[in-house]
């Protein structure tokens, strides 16, 4: 970050558009409860064998969301498309990973990659920045991993500690996000000696998994811990009911995407994309059941369409509830898969709900990637020991092909794994040209950055050079003690605090200062250097 000091400051125009007056309608409060690396594993959706009774019972007073899909099968370009509303394929964010390279780990990456922020198009915003402009207090506990290092405009407080008790005026609409990491695919090793609570006799083996005590121990611990994250968020819950504010309170739990095991999260198969998603409000039916298909780059919109804050032109995504819900439902979703760790690759999909089509646009490369940090898995180093003694069947040796078909076409209402290639079946040619005209039709519409190698699209960003821009410092300007800010780099985001203790606050209109304060103020362009700027009055 840069840091700019301003003893005095000359007056400067105002520019950009300020907030509209805020509706005086009671405005909700909003809650998303994220689980990470989990596939539909709750009893409202028919699992057996983990118990899940906290989220059983919101399921019961909530609507249960059937065709809700990831844009990607791995959770930093996910969580890019949550947080903006915007496909990351069209802004940057589709590699995994960007940011949060170790130096240990930059030998797990591939050679002169260095950690980046994603530049966004102008205008992309955190759609908490919306939120904050609209009156509520927006807080994140604690994940990010959004692909950019996100400006001081886009929570309150994002941190262990967030929550929405702290807000300092308890009649504050707020939006409280809490991720929960319990179910993400490295507690299957971190957690691997704790006591089981599921029955390693009582799981169900897919068939792309050898059946055999190895197999059955790595899935019970996964849903062992899936029974741990449900009493988590049932203590959640229940901070909501001792404050007085369940009833009246929305809220949302999910996955971040499908379960984090092998040959399940960072593919583009149903079990990779498909999410739960329970949405309780009070004008919400109790024990529904939608089957209407959602996609991720569609949260953002919702939310906001929810608060009653007017839609940014930006989104990708179309709501499906609030004030501004779409007229028309989505008929399709798409998903992408690009850079895993150190592996390259390109593949992206576009489903109708039950047909799903896929291109390969590296089909020379493996479906199987040999990516270090799955390598901690049990089952994982498990299927590689029986493929190399010749010991996986047919059906388990699917994934380790050493090529891929260029389009493939699956039925995931007949065929759940999605092994059974469709493409070249002159049956399927009608819905194979459709969803092909449809993947098409997205890239034009959207564009696609997969298309373009990393470490040039980093160097177009960055103008040749080998560091980000900078944002530009904000103009100040003050006047009878009130102040006007504006920034010269197009689509920056500007916070102001009055003292270095306070919370950073979305500039959205002029405001005063008192003879003796203090000002500090961000500007903030994401996937550009913040620049700061401080001053006495």
């Amino acid at each position: 970050m840069r840091n700019i000091l301003i003893i005095f400051c000359s007056l400067f125009p105002l520019s950009g558009l300020l907030a509209n007056p805020q509706n005086p309608v009671k405005k909700p409060n909003i809650v998303w409860i994220v689980c990470e690396d989990m596939s539909p594993h709750l009893g409202s959706y028919g699992e057996k064998v983990a118990k899940t009774p906290a989220l059983d019972q919101l399921a019961k007073e909530a609507v249960r969301y059937t065709q809700v899909y990831s844009t990607a099968g791995v959770c930093a370009p996910s969580r890019c498309a949550l947080i903006t509303g915007n496909y990351q394929t069209a802004i940057g964010g589709h590699n995994m990973r960007t940011l949060g390279l170790s130096a240990n780990a930059l030998d797990d990456y591939p050679k002169g990659l260095k950690p980046y922020s994603a530049v966004l198009p102008a205008g992309v915003k955190c759609f908490s920045e919306y939120l904050r402009m609209a009156g509520y207090y927006c807080t994140n506990n604690a994940k990010q991993d959004y692909q950019f290092d996100a400006p001081v405009t886009a929570w309150d407080e994002s941190s262990k500690k967030a929550h929405w008790r702290k807000r300092p005026d308890k009649s504050q609409p707020f939006f409280s996000v809490f991720n929960i990491e319990t179910t993400h695919e490295s507690q299957v090793w971190v957690r691997e000696k704790q006591a089981l609570l599921v029955n390693p006799k009582d799981v169900m083996v897919p068939p792309f998994y050898p059946d055999d005590s190895v197999s059955r121990k790595t899935m019970a611990r996964f849903l062992s811990n899936v029974m741990v994250m449900d009493q988590q968020v049932g203590a959640i819950i229940n901070q909501l009911k001792e404050d007085g504010l369940y009833e009246e309170s929305i809220i949302f739990f999910y996955s971040d995407h499908g379960d984090g095991m092998p040959f399940v999260k960072r593919e583009l198969s149903q079990r990779g994309l498909k999410v739960p998603l329970l949405i309780k409000a009070p004008n919400l039916p109790k024990g529904k059941v939608d089957n209407q298909l959602i996609s991720f780059v569609d949260f953002g919109p919702t939310v906001l369409s929810l608060a009653g804050v007017t839609l940014p032109k930006t989104l990708h995504g179309q709501p499906f509830l609030g004030s501004q819900k779409a007229k028309a439902k989505r008929q399709y979703i798409y998903a992408a898969r690009d850079r895993m760790d150190s592996e390259y690759d390109r593949v992206r999909a576009v489903s109708d709900g039950r047909f799903k089509y896929i291109r390969n646009y590296m089909p020379e490369k493996s479906y199987y990637q040999n990516i270090k940090y799955r390598l901690q898995n049990p089952l994982m180093l498990h299927m590689l020991a029986l493929k190399n003694a010749g010991k996986l069947n047919e059906t388990q040796m699917k994934w380790f092909r050493p090529t891929k078909a260029l389009e493939e076409l699956f039925d995931t209402q007949n065929d759940p794994h999605e092994f059974n290639n469709l493409a070249n079946n002159p049956t399927y040619k009608d819905k194979l040209v459709e969803l092909r005209g449809k993947h098409l039709a997205w890239i034009k519409q959207y564009g696609d950055l997969g298309a373009k190698p990393e470490l040039e699209m980093i160097k177009e960003w960055w103008n040749g050079q080998d560091k980000p821009p900078v944002t530009e410092k904000s103009n100040v300007a003050i006047a009878n003690g009130t102040v006007q800010l504006s920034c010269p780099t197009a689509g920056a985001s500007i916070g102001f605090r009055k003292n270095s203790k306070e919370t950073w606050q979305v500039y959205t209109k002029p405001f005063s200062l008192n003879n003796g304060d203090s000002l500090y103020v961000m500007s903030h362009r994401i996937g550009f250097v913040p620049t700061e700027v401080r001053l006495k009055n």
